[in-house]
């Protein structure tokens, strides 16, 4: 499962594991506990290849004025172990000048050879060895390193760098030539220290050495010990409790098994990682993609995504997809109302913020000689998302993983099916099905508990199902991202300082987006309050207010807004298990006690807490209308019917004492009927091109959605298949792709 290019030997554990996957056998069961057991040796292994006892070395890597000299020294002296400084105890030695006449003596791109010579011809055991600035622009000199030892890469913000420079005296440095700013070329450097690191330490500003040593240290250890961040079912029984117990996953088990086998969700089993204030404020007018790498690798052991390698994954998710720089800007509404703009992705909704990203962390995580199907329910949104990110993948992974999206076929607006049926591709299909979206995702989760389908599909097809919903570790945790730099950016558009609070409103149905806004608080954004925005659908809003989840003779309302058209909320579970300090048993019992009776009732002391951090209501159709139509009129702005629905419920709750970020969650082109009906637009033209050419003469904000429109002209051409609500049927759809794609 877990593929890691410095160490062939685990490649081929995870080639011979899985081979046998598709040897027919009756007890097919047997394949995944071999699975799980080469699992854990992959993990033995790396971890003692990878131990820093004995013969590896501490490699400090960084630019000049990162204080790799000083650092190296404090460590060594805290491990008692030798401490060699390239330049002085290498080149200088090795050339008989120092390092300055060499480079003066020589020019540019010779010293780098000549450096990368002395290095190569050099070799240490136990050490702490600080690298040259100019070493990673070398990459023999970085692999002959990178054999012995782990390198850190000493992250400094450019200010201290440049001040620190200034203090040495020194204006020059390899690569620098007549007329580049040392800024410019310290940003020009980040691309070589990006590249070999196995572990960062983020660096405060005005971070002393000592505190930088400590950092080094703890980060050595984090990278050490490949064992200490697993996740757990959220109903996982806690030895002694009960005899059946759900062992802990890895991350990468997590995001390729998607659903824990005892049908609970998968979170991590200890604390979630923090940012410190100071490491946040260095955030600061960073970019959105260098937010999500610092974010994501305190998430990601490198055990499991080697930090260049999800920084490549990063670039890759986060370029020249949106239509915005600066993917998820914050935008200024009025008053004390921020909108964060989360629709600039290719199928403009906020799932393109993750979606984009996740089929990377999967095609990576999966092992080789192994066929993926990804099952997908979808209210609107994810459906698009999901087949348009996987279809981005390499050609020799969409050949491995396919999709299939299920949706419900009168339950989506028909901008957001003709975009579904439109967004097929080789690896990706589309099914409506004649019922709404609580049954959609039901019924994924029946499949995916009915281990003698699941059995079968791996025995005979060679393929194993995974999900790409919210339920899904690997779709939720980028979202964390946006909420964090949602934070960041009004810091640094000068609207609060850094630790004063906001509220955040969110229009959720399936509760995965204001969870993602809460895991950024544990992180350390300081959230006061998650304000939960509900449609006519408002079971959550129930739920906040009163404890009871009650879905007794409550049926689903298709609204303007059918995204949130959720009663069965997924991610409700996962923050229920945070509340009740992991208590999987609880949250066994509440949720067969839903599935069973279509209710449950948790205890005053959780309602209590709950009510600390969230606050909640509703929004009528009349009142989404009319947000949309009052905010076109006072600012020039076209809130999509989602984010009305936040608008009106803000506007209701929020006190106004600090600022309120609502999250915008789609363009307002996929539901354009509602939009005109919205703001009194009689000629209601029948496609959907016509209605965006319309709305698009408005000259309103946001400006039109230039993918969307190219989506809609694809769904002319494209067929798709109509089902039955009967898991069976969506059984036989699902072995039926598998044979397409896979025989």
């Amino acid at each position: 499962m877990l593929q890691f290019n410095r160490c062939q030997p685990l490649k081929q554990i995870t080639q011979k594991c899985f081979s046998s996957i598709r040897v027919k056998t009756e007890k097919h069961t047997q394949l995944f506990l071999s699975r799980t057991f080469a699992l854990a040796e992959l993990r033995k292994s790396w971890h003692s290849t990878q131990s820093l006892v004995g013969d590896k070395n501490i490699i400090l890597m960084g630019p000049p004025g990162a204080g790799k000299t000083t650092v190296g020294r404090i460590i060594g002296q805290k491990l008692g172990c030798c401490v060699i400084d390239v330049d002085d105890d290498i080149l200088e030695k090795t050339w008989n000048m120092s390092v300055s006449e060499k480079l003066q003596d020589v020019g540019n791109e010779q010293f780098l050879e000549e450096e990368g010579k002395a290095v190569l011809n050099f070799s240490a055991s136990g050490s702490v060895i600080s690298l040259t600035g100019s070493n990673p622009m070398h990459d023999a000199t970085m692999w002959h390193l990178k054999k012995k030892g782990i390198i850190v890469y000493l992250d400094v913000p450019l200010v201290d760098l440049i001040s620190r420079l200034k203090f040495m005296k020194m204006d020059r440095i390899v690569g620098q030539n007549s007329g580049t700013s040392m800024k410019d070329l310290l940003q020009f450097r980040k691309q070589y220290y990006k590249k070999w690191y196995d572990a960062r330490v983020f660096c405060e500003c005005g971070a002393s050495p000592e505190e930088v040593a400590d950092k080094v240290l703890n980060a050595v250890k984090r990278y050490q010990d490949a064992d200490s961040e697993t996740f757990i079912s959220t109903r996982h029984i806690w030895p002694n409790d009960c005899e059946q117990k759900v062992s802990a996953k890895f991350f990468s088990e997590a995001v390729i098994e998607g659903l824990a086998s005892d049908g609970g969700l998968f979170v991590p089993e200890k604390e979630f990682p923090k940012l410190s204030r100071g490491e946040w404020k260095s955030l600061v007018g960073a970019s959105y993609i260098e937010q999500a790498q610092i974010i994501l690798e305190r998430c990601i052991h490198p055990a499991d995504i080697p930090p260049a390698r999800l920084g490549e994954m990063i670039e890759t998710a986060y370029g020249d997809n949106f239509a915005c720089s600066k993917i998820a800007p914050v935008r200024h509404l009025s008053g004390n109302q921020f909108l964060l703009e989360l629709f600039h992705g290719p199928t403009g909704s906020f799932k393109d913020l993750s979606l984009q990203l996740m089929p990377h962390i999967f095609a990576y995580c999966i092992p080789p000689n192994c066929n993926y199907m990804i099952l997908v329910a979808t209210s609107g949104d994810t459906g698009s998302a999901v087949l348009n990110g996987f279809s981005c993948l390499s050609k020799n992974d969409k050949q491995r993983i396919a999709v299939v999206t299920f949706f419900p076929e009168t339950g989506v607006s028909d901008f957001q099916k003709a975009q579904i049926i439109g967004s097929q591709r080789e690896n990706g299909w589309a099914v409506g099905v004649q019922s709404d979206f609580d049954f959609c995702q039901t019924a994924i989760k029946r499949i995916f508990k009915d281990s003698d389908f699941t059995g079968f599909l791996t025995v005979e097809y060679g393929t194993i199902l995974s999900s790409a919903n919210s339920i899904n570790w690997g779709r939720l945790l980028p979202q964390i991202v946006y909420h964090a730099s949602a934070y960041l950016d009004l810091v640094s558009q000068g609207f609060i300082s850094f630790g004063s609070p906001v509220d955040v409103c969110i229009p959720t149905g399936n509760f995965g987006n204001i969870l993602a806004a809460v895991y950024s608080k544990m992180m350390g954004i300081p959230i006061r309050k998650f304000i939960c925005a509900s449609n006519q659908n408002h079971v959550l809003t129930d739920f906040i207010k009163t404890g009871h989840y009650d879905l007794r003779e409550r049926r689903l309302v298709q609204t303007f807004s059918p995204s949130i058209d959720i009663l069965k909320s997924s991610n409700l579970e996962r923050h229920l298990h945070l509340m009740a300090n992991k208590d999987g048993q609880l949250m066994t019992k509440l949720f067969n006690q839903l599935e069973n009776q279509h209710h449950f009732q948790i205890e005053k002391i959780l309602v209590e807490k709950l009510q600390q951090d969230f606050v909640a209501d509703w929004c009528s159709e009349e009142e989404c209308l009319a947000a949309i139509n009052s905010t076109y009129n006072t600012s020039g702005y076209i809130l999509d019917p989602h984010t009305a629905v936040a608008k009106v419920v803000a506007d209701r709750l929020q006190d106004k004492t600090c600022p309120v970020i609502i999250s915008s969650t789609a363009h307002y082109s996929k539901f354009a009927p509602a939009i005109m009906q919205a703001l009194k637009i009689k000629e209601i033209n029948e496609t959907s091109s016509s209605q965006l050419y319309l709305l698009g003469s408005y000259n309103a904000l946001p400006p039109l959605h230039e993918a969307l429109l190219e989506r809609t002209k694809q769904h002319e051409k494209m067929k798709y298949e109509v089902c039955a609500p009967d898991v069976s049927v969506l059984k036989g759809h699902v072995e039926k792709i598998i044979q397409n794609q896979f025989i």
